[in-house]
C-alpha cells in the first residue's frame, strides 16, 4: 500500500513522519480525529441568541424554521457576514496599530523607528489629498497618520482609500449601496444587522458582506501594507531560504512569528549587534540565526531576506526540529498547540501582546517607545536557552531557494526602469496571449487535506498553461517551501509563452507579493492594469482569478469577498460555509457576478478548482475580443520540444488527496 503523505513539502514531511515515529501529535493528527461539524461546517447551526443553538437538518432543510421563525438562508448569511466581520476586523486591528506608529514617528514620540520610504508616503499623501511639495516632511507624516486614522472612525461619506480602485468599479458599488462608509462603522454595523430579530433578508445581510469585505480590502489590508512599507521600506526582490530546515544546530535559532512587521524588524536590526554575538559565542554557540513562520516570515523575508520556514501547519513542525531556542509571536494563526510542544522540547514561547497570551507562554510586553531594547531581551532570552537544548528532535537541513520582493511598485520598474515603468508590457504579453492570465494564489495552508498540496498542483498546472501566479501569506510559504519562487522554475515547469516572458524579464513565473494583508498589492495591480488601457477599464472582466485552495480563516473568507466584490472570481477550497443555503450560493455567485462581475465559488476538487478558473480566464479574454489562447504558440523551438518532452515523461500532474 503506498504510503499516504501528509505535507507536500518534503522536508516539512520528514519531520510529520518523525513525529509520528517517536509519538509526536501535532494538527495534523488532531485533523483526522476531529471531524468538523456537518452542520456547521455548512453554515446550517445559529447560535446567535440563547433560545438555540438552532440546526438545520434533514432532506427538507429550506423548510425548517428556527425558534424565532428564521429560515436557513438567513442563517448561513448572517453566519457568513459574522466572518466576513471577524476577518475585517483582524486585518484592520492590525493596520490601525500600524498607524499610530507612524503617528508616533511623525511626532518624534518613539526613537527607534524611522520613515524609510518617503516616496510612498508621499504618493500616499497625494492620494487622499495631502499637500506635500514645500512642507515639513514630519508633519506631512502626521497629517498622513491621522488621516489613516480617521478612516478607521469616519461615520459617513466616502473614504479617499476606496477611490484608488478604477472609476467604473467605484460607480458599481455606489449603485448597489456597498461603498464603505469607515473601516469600524462597517465592522460594528454588522455585527448588528447578523444579531436576533435584525436583518432577515439574505440578499440584504449579503450586501452587508459586500460593504465589510471592501473596507477590509481597499480599507485595512491597504493601509497596513502602505504603512508598513513608508516605515520599513518598500520590497524589491531579494534572495532567501524556505523550508522547516532553515535552523541551525550550531546558532541560536530564533523564530518571529505571526502578522505585525513592528517588532520583527526591531529583532531583526539588533539580532547582528556585536554584543548579542559575543553573549550567543559565550553560550556555547557560533551565532545567531533569525528565521520566521507565516505572515511576520513574510514581511521580513520581503525586505531582508530573512529565511521563512513555512506557513500555518509548520508551526508545530519546526518546534519539533528541537533547534528553536525561542518563539516570539504576537497575533493571528499562532496554534495553542505550541505550549504543550514546547514543553517536550527545550523552546521558549513569547507572547509579546495583551490581545493574544497563551497560558504557559513567557509574557514580554512589546512597547514601541521601548522597541529595541525588548528586541534586544528577547533575543537574551533565546541564547540563555542555547544551553538547554537536548538531541531530540527531527534535524532537517535541506531548504530552498526563494526570490521574494515583489511589490506591485517593483513590478512597474521592472517593466521598464524607473522613468518608463508601467504595466503596458504586461498588458501586452496577455493581448498577444504570451500569457494567458493571472491567478493569486493566497490563503491558509490545512490540515484537513494534504497540506500544501493543492498550492502544489495548482501552481503547478497554472505556470504550465501560461498563467502567471501571485502569491501571499501562507500561499506563498508553500510555493517557497517547494522551491518554486525562483526563476529557474520558468525553465523547468512554464508554458512557453509565459517561460519567454519571465526569461526576458529574469522573475520567476509565481511572484511573492508578501503577507496576506498584501493581497491588496494586487488590488493595486489591477487598478493599474486597468489605468493602462488595453484589457477591462475595471477590474471586473480581467482574465484573473484569486484561489485560496487550503483556506481555513476567516481572514481568507474577507479576503475573498472584497476580491469578488471588486470584480475577480475567487475559488475557495473545501466545503461551502453556506452551502446549506442554495439562496445565498446563488447570490455569491450568480448576483454578485452580474452586479461586480466577480464571484465567490467554493470547491473541494483541485481538478475542478483550475478549470473553474481557467474557464474564467478564457471567457474574460473572449468578453475582452483578445486572441484566443493558444497552447505553445509561443517560445522558441527549444522551448516547445522541451515542453513536448516533459508532458510525454510526466502526463500531469498527480491530483493530491482531498481529506485524511
Amino acid at each position: 500500500m503506498e504510503k499516504e503523505i501528509k505535507v507536500a513539502s518534503d522536508v516539512s514531511e520528514q519531520v510529520v513522519e518523525w513525529a509520528e515515529e517517536h509519538g509526536y501529535e501535532t494538527c495534523i493528527d488532531r485533523a483526522m480525529k476531529l471531524k468538523p461539524c456537518p452542520i456547521g461546517e455548512e453554515g446550517a447551526c445559529c447560535r446567535v441568541c440563547h433560545m438555540g443553538p438552532c440546526r438545520f437538518t434533514g432532506k427538507n432543510i429550506a423548510d425548517v424554521r428556527g425558534v424565532c421563525g428564521a429560515d436557513v438562508n438567513v442563517v448561513a448569511a448572517r453566519n457568513f457576514l459574522r466572518m466576513v466581520a471577524a476577518g475585517t476586523a483582524a486585518h484592520s486591528d492590525h493596520a490601525r496599530d500600524m498607524a499610530f506608529t507612524l503617528l508616533e514617528v511623525a511626532r518624534g514620540e518613539v526613537k527607534d523607528f524611522e520613515i524609510k520610504d518617503w516616496r510612498k508616503l508621499f504618493r500616499v499623501a497625494g492620494i487622499m489629498g495631502i499637500e506635500f511639495e514645500g512642507r515639513d516632511r514630519m508633519k506631512v507624516a502626521e497629517e498622513v497618520a491621522l488621516k489613516y486614522i480617521e478612516h478607521f472612525t469616519q461615520q459617513k461619506g466616502e473614504l479617499a482609500y476606496f477611490h484608488r480602485a478604477p472609476k467604473k468599479t467605484q460607480e458599481r458599488w455606489r449603485k448597489w449601496g456597498v461603498m464603505p462608509r469607515g473601516i469600524d462603522r462597517e465592522v460594528v454595523e454588522a455585527l448588528h444587522r447578523s444579531s436576533i430579530g435584525v436583518d432577515q433578508d439574505p440578499e440584504n445581510i449579503m450586501s452587508a458582506v459586500a460593504k465589510v469585505g471592501l473596507a477590509d480590502g481597499w480599507g485595512g489590508c491597504m493601509i497596513s501594507t502602505d504603512i508598513t512599507d513608508i516605515l520599513f521600506g518598500t520590497p524589491r526582490p531579494i534572495k532567501s531560504q524556505a523550508s522547516v530546515g532553515i535552523f541551525k544546530e550550531d546558532e541560536v535559532n530564533i523564530v518571529v512569528h505571526g502578522h505585525e512587521p513592528t517588532l520583527a524588524e526591531m529583532i531583526v536590526d539588533v539580532v547582528n549587534e556585536p554584543e548579542l554575538i559575543e553573549y550567543a559565542k559565550s553560550k556555547g554557540a557560533k551565532g545567531i540565526n533569525l528565521g520566521g513562520m507565516c505572515c511576520t516570515a513574510n514581511e521580513v523575508l520581503m525586505r531582508h531576506g530573512i529565511p521563512t520556514a513555512g506557513g500555518f501547519v509548520n508551526q508545530e513542525l519546526g518546534l519539533m526540529t528541537g533547534l528553536v531556542d525561542a518563539i516570539t509571536v504576537d497575533v493571528q494563526c499562532i496554534m495553542p498547540a505550541l505550549i504543550e510542544i514546547s514543553k517536550k522540547f527545550h523552546t521558549k514561547v513569547i507572547t509579546t501582546t495583551y490581545k493574544a497570551k497563551l497560558t504557559g507562554a513567557t509574557h514580554i510586553e512589546y512597547d514601541e517607545h521601548r522597541a529595541k531594547d525588548i528586541a534586544r531581551q528577547i533575543v537574551r532570552l533565546a541564547i540563555d536557552n542555547y544551553p538547554n537544548r537536548t538531541k531530540e528532535g527531527a534535524h532537517v537541513s535541506k531548504t530552498y531557494p526563494v526570490i521574494g520582493g515583489f511589490s506591485d511598485e517593483y513590478i512597474e520598474y521592472m517593466q521598464g526602469g524607473t522613468w518608463r515603468g508601467s504595466y503596458r508590457p504586461l498588458n501586452d504579453a496577455i493581448i498577444a496571449g504570451r500569457i494567458r492570465g493571472v491567478v493569486g494564489i493566497a490563503g491558509c495552508d490545512n490540515p484537513r487535506v494534504q497540506s500544501t498540496g493543492i498550492h502544489k498542483f495548482l501552481a503547478t498546472e497554472l505556470i504550465r498553461n501560461d498563467v502567471l501566479v501571485v502569491a501571499t501569506g501562507c500561499g506563498a510559504a508553500a510555493c517557497g517551501t517547494m522551491g518554486y519562487l525562483t526563476p529557474e522554475t520558468a525553465l523547468e515547469m512554464a508554458g512557453p509563452g509565459l517561460r519567454e516572458v519571465c526569461e526576458a524579464i529574469g522573475i520567476p513565473p509565481v511572484l511573492h507579493l508578501g503577507a496576506c494583508v498584501d493581497n491588496s498589492r494586487i488590488l493595486t495591480i489591477l487598478a493599474a492594469m486597468a489605468a493602462e488601457g488595453g484589457l477591462s477599464d475595471e477590474i471586473g472582466g480581467m482574465p484573473g482569478v484569486g484561489i485560496a485552495p487550503e483556506w481555513m480563516s476567516e481572514k481568507a473568507v474577507a479576503i475573498g469577498t472584497y476580491f469578488a466584490i471588486s470584480g475577480v472570481p475567487v475559488i475557495f477550497g473545501g466545503k461551502s460555509p453556506v452551502g446549506s443555503s442554495k439562496e445565498v450560493t446563488r447570490i455569491m455567485t450568480e448576483v454578485w457576478l452580474e452586479r461586480f462581475r466577480g464571484a465567490f465559488h467554493f470547491e473541494e476538487d483541485p481538478e475542478k478548482m483550475l478549470e473553474i478558473a481557467l474557464n474564467y480566464i478564457d471567457n474574460a479574454r473572449a468578453g475582452l475580443k483578445l486572441k484566443k489562447y493558444e497552447p505553445g504558440r509561443f517560445g522558441t523551438e527549444r522551448v516547445l520540444m522541451d515542453m513536448a518532452a516533459r508532458r510525454e515523461l510526466e502526463r500531469g500532474v498527480a491530483k493530491p488527496h482531498i481529506g485524511l
